[in-house]
């Protein structure tokens, strides 16, 4: 699969809703650079999945931009991809018809679609339920089946909305691994959002941490860790420690105006 990174370059994003009186998040700035995992993380509230789903062209903001690769992002598009907590398969069909369904809606041609389609089965080792119904797949198998709809299409980025957090502790580690691993074989990007410090350390290159009312990102910490990494590892735990600390003081974030304006309300 001929996949690559994409530089991305959030500049100036605010996302306001007309029914609420705060902003979501005001004036973000954050550059990732090819072929990065980053996590944002944070408190619910903050923002950081109104933020993802900028990223992917879902929901447009009130100022300000996003570019992947210099292209402003205005809407949605196989270039950049979006997995979400719920798999959200079409249940009457097999596994290969559910990957391949985003080629066959572009009209790819038989063989190139097959070829796509068994090289992402094969990356999410699913290849001894190519044949099976959906239905019949655990939630883990359902979660890979999703995560190859997704890889079939050769994006550049991948943004994950806390697609794990439904799975069992066993099944959320192995997915976890796996997603690191292959992103780093095929070179894309990876954008996840999570409030799970384990999985920021397992799957990130650098966690971005997201606090306040309006959102503001108030910490980044790089998760320089070497691969394969393991809960275990002390190397891990100690940075797992480090980031739930900076993670526990960010939850007392304060815009310096909004401090200042309470200051002088005293």
């Amino acid at each position: 699969m001929a996949i690559r990174g994409t530089e991305i370059r959030i500049e100036g994003l605010s996302q306001r809703y007309p029914t609420r009186k705060v902003p979501t998040f005001n004036r973000v700035d954050l550059v990732s650079p090819p072929g990065e995992a980053m996590a944002i993380i944070g408190r619910s509230g903050c923002g950081k999945s109104t933020l993802l789903h900028i990223l992917a062209g879902i929901t447009k903001g009130t100022e300000g931009r996003v570019l992947l690769n210099g292209t402003v992002v205005n809407g949605p598009s196989p270039r950049w991809v979006m997995m979400f907590q719920a798999p959200h398969l079409y249940p009457w069909m097999t596994v290969t018809q559910n990957v391949g369904v985003g080629l066959t809606f572009a009209r790819w041609g038989k063989k190139e679609t097959e070829e796509r389609v068994n090289d992402a089965i094969r990356l999410v080792e699913l290849q001894d339920f190519a044949q099976a119904n959906v239905q019949d797949l655990s939630g883990g198998q359902q979660q890979r089946v999703a995560l190859a709809r997704s890889l079939v299409m050769e994006p550049e980025l991948l943004l994950l909305d806390e697609p794990f957090s439904a799975l069992d502790a066993f099944t959320r580690a192995a997915l976890q691994k796996d997603v690191r691993a292959i992103s780093k074989r095929l070179g894309f990007n990876i954008v996840i959002v999570t409030h799970d410090i384990d999985e920021a350390v397992i799957v990130a290159d650098r966690a971005v941490i997201m606090a306040g009312s309006p959102g503001d990102i108030v910490h980044e910490m790089d998760v320089d860790l070497p691969d394969p990494r393991d809960r275990t590892d002390p190397q891990v735990q100690q940075l797992r420690a480090r980031l739930m600390a900076t993670f526990q003081e960010a939850a007392n974030y304060k815009k310096p105006e909004v401090a200042l304006a309470g200051a002088g309300g005293r």
